[in-house]
C-alpha cells in the first residue's frame, strides 16, 4: 500500500511548532531554531504574566515593609509612582522584545544593542543577574505562600501552634515542588491552566476587597493619604522610598512573556501587547488594594506586630471578626500566590534554559536540553527547584536573612533592565540602524528610556537600605542584600575570566541578517 500523505496544515505545524512565518523568521534572524511548542496565545500570554506578577495579592503580602516605611500615605503615592514607572520601563522592553523575541530576554538584546567592543561581557553579566534575579524571585513567592500558611496556623491556633521557621520553610518546599511538577507533566497545558486562574486573578480581588469595603472600620482620608510613618529617618520621602519596595515587587516581572516568547504565537506582535496588559490591569488593581488597606488597616503598632507575620490576616480578621471568613479570604491569597509560582518558574528555567544554550552556564549542553516526549527543557527546571529550594533553606537559621537575599530580587533585576535599556539608548543616540519592531514607540521612545532608566536607577538603590536608621539598627535587623549582590557580581566577574570568556561569544556572534 502507498505510504499515508501527511496532511499540509500537520506538516506546516511540526515545521513552525505552532507558530507562523514571521516567528520562523525571527528565530532564524537570531540564528536559533524552534523547539518549544508555540501554546500561547494574546489572551492566555495575557493571564501568564498578569498571574505571575500577582499584583494586589503579593501587595498585601508585603504589606509590613510600606507600613513601616511611609505608613498609609506612602502606600498609596509610591505605587502610583511605581506603577508610571514601570509603565516607561515595559514600553521600552515591549519595543525591544518586537524587535528581537527571543527567550534570552535582556542578555540577548544587551549583546545585539550594546556597543561592540562591550557586547560579549555586558552579555553575560546581564545573563548571570537575571538567572539570579529569577531564581530569587521564584524563591519570594513560596516564601509568601508557605509562610501565609504558617500564619493561618497561628491565627486558627494560638494555644497549640508553635511557629517554627522550619515548618515555613517545608511548606516554601512544597510549593515549589508543586511548581516544578506542574511545569515538568502540565507544561503543554499550562497556557490553557493560566486562563481558567486568570479568572481567579481577576474576581478573588472581589471577594477579598468587597468584605472589606463593607465590614472592615474605616480609617480617616487624613490619615489614608497624609499620614506617612517615619521610623526615624527624619525625612517622610526617604521613608517612603525605601517602604517603596514593597510596591516595586508585585509589579515586578511583566518581562515574563518575554522569557516565553519562544512558545508564544506571533510573538513580535504579541508578546509587547500582553505585556502591558498585564502591567495596566495589576496596575490598577493593585493601587485599588492600596487605598482600600490604607482606610481598612485600623490600628497600625497592633496590624505590624500581629503574631500571624502578615498584617492583612490581621485586617482580614478585625474586618470580619470570624475565623472562616479570614481563612475563606487569605486562601484565595495562598492559591494565587501558590500559581504565581508555577508562572515564575517556568520563566526563571526558560531564562536558564536559553542561557545555556547561549553557553552561558556550566554544563550548558544539559542544562539546554529540551525533553522530546514533554517538550519542556526538564533539566532547568529541576536545577530551578534545586536552586530555590537551598535558598529557602536559609529561613530556617534566619528570616532576616532570607528576606535579604529575597529584597535582592529587585536590586539585580533593576540592573539586568537597566543594562539593556541603557543599550538602547546609546543606539539611539549614536543613531545606530534600529531593527523593524511592531511595537515602535517612534519619537516617543528617547524620553520614555531616559524616564525609565532614571526610575530604576532610584529603584536600585533604595533597595538595598536598611529598613530602620541608626540606633535602632542592629545586625540582625540590617539588610545584607547589598553584601549578596556585591559577592555575586565579584563571582560572576571571577567566573568569567576564568571560564566563560573562552566558551560564552554572546548571542549576536549567531545573529545573521535576511533578505
Amino acid at each position: 500500500m502507498p505510504a499515508a500523505v501527511e496532511e499540509p496544515d500537520n506538516v506546516a505545524y511540526k515545521a513552525t511548532r505552532g507558530g507562523n512565518a514571521n516567528d520562523l523568521r525571527d528565530l532564524a534572524r537570531m540564528g536559533k531554531t524552534q523547539q518549544l511548542q508555540r501554546n500561547f496565545r494574546l489572551v492566555t500570554m495575557f493571564g501568564f504574566s498578569a498571574i505571575l506578577m500577582c499584583s494586589w495579592e503579593s501587595l498585601l503580602s508585603t504589606l509590613s515593609i510600606a507600613l513601616q516605611n511611609g505608613g498609609t500615605a506612602g502606600l498609596i503615592w509610591t505605587w502610583l509612582i511605581v506603577w508610571i514607572g514601570f509603565t516607561a520601563v515595559y514600553m521600552s522592553m515591549a519595543e525591544m522584545g518586537s524587535m528581537a523575541p527571543t527567550t534570552g530576554g535582556q542578555y540577548h538584546w544587551v549583546s545585539e544593542f550594546s556597543p561592540r567592543k562591550y557586547q560579549r561581557s555586558l552579555s553575560y553579566i546581564v545573563g548571570w543577574l537575571g538567572v539570579l534575579g529569577w531564581q530569587a524571585l521564584q524563591a519570594s513567592i513560596a516564601f509568601q505562600a508557605g509562610t501565609i500558611i504558617q500564619g493561618l496556623l497561628v491565627l486558627n491556633y494560638p494555644d497549640t501552634y508553635v511557629y517554627e521557621r522550619w515548618h515555613g520553610t517545608l511548606l516554601v518546599i512544597a510549593v515549589l515542588l508543586f511548581g516544578a511538577l506542574f511545569n515538568i507533566f502540565l507544561a503543554t497545558r499550562l497556557h490553557l491552566v493560566e486562563g481558567c486562574i486568570l479568572i481567579v486573578h481577576i474576581y478573588g480581588i472581589f471577594c477579598v476587597l468587597v468584605p472589606l469595603w463593607v465590614l472592615s472600620p474605616r480609617t480617616t482620608s487624613d490619615f489614608a493619604w497624609t499620614t506617612f510613618q517615619d521610623p526615624g529617618w527624619n525625612s517622610p520621602g526617604v521613608s517612603a522610598l525605601i517602604g517603596m519596595q514593597a510596591c516595586v515587587v508585585p509589579l515586578l516581572g511583566a518581562d515574563a512573556s518575554v522569557h516565553m516568547s519562544e512558545e508564544l504565537k506571533d510573538a513580535a506582535y504579541t508578546l509587547p501587547r500582553s505585556m502591558m496588559w498585564a502591567l495596566f490591569f495589576n496596575g490598577a488593581a493593585g493601587w485599588v488594594t492600596a487605598i482600600t488597606a490604607a482606610y481598612c488597616i485600623g490600628d497600625l503598632t497592633k496590624a505590624l506586630e500581629t503574631p500571624t507575620g502578615y498584617p492583612f490576616i490581621e485586617m482580614f480578621y478585625n474586618s470580619t471578626q470570624s475565623l472562616a471568613a479570614t481563612n475563606t479570604m487569605t486562601a484565595i491569597i495562598v492559591f494565587m500566590d501558590a500559581f504565581s509560582a508555577v508562572t515564575i518558574m517556568a520563566s526563571a528555567s526558560r531564562q536558564m534554559y536559553a542561557f545555556a544554550r547561549d553557553n552561558g552556564t556550566p554544563y550548558a549542553g544539559w542544562l539546554s536540553a529540551v525533553s522530546p516526549r514533554l517538550d519542556v527543557p526538564v533539566n532547568a527546571v529541576i536545577t530551578s527547584l534545586v536552586i530555590s529550594s537551598l535558598l529557602s533553606l536559609i529561613n530556617i537559621g534566619s528570616t532576616v536573612a532570607f528576606n535579604s537575599l529575597v529584597s535582592l530580587t529587585n536590586g539585580v533585576l533593576m540592573v539586568s533592565y537597566g543594562v539593556c535599556i541603557g543599550c538602547f539608548v546609546w543606539r539611539r543616540l549614536s543613531r545606530q540602524p534600529m531593527l523593524p519592531s511592531r511595537f515602535n514607540l517612534g519619537v516617543l521612545g528617547l524620553p520614555v528610556n531616559l524616564l525609565a532608566m532614571a526610575f530604576l536607577s532610584v529603584v536600585f538603590v533604595m533597595a538595598f537600605f536598611p529598613p530602620t536608621p541608626l540606633p535602632n539598627l542592629e545586625v540582625s535587623s540590617m539588610n545584607w542584600s547589598s553584601l549578596v549582590f556585591t559577592s555575586v557580581a565579584l563571582w560572576g566577574l571571577i567566573f568569567y575570566f576564568v571560564w566563560a570568556r573562552y566558551r560564552y561569544v554572546g548571542p549576536v556572534e549567531y545573529v545573521r541578517k535576511l533578505d
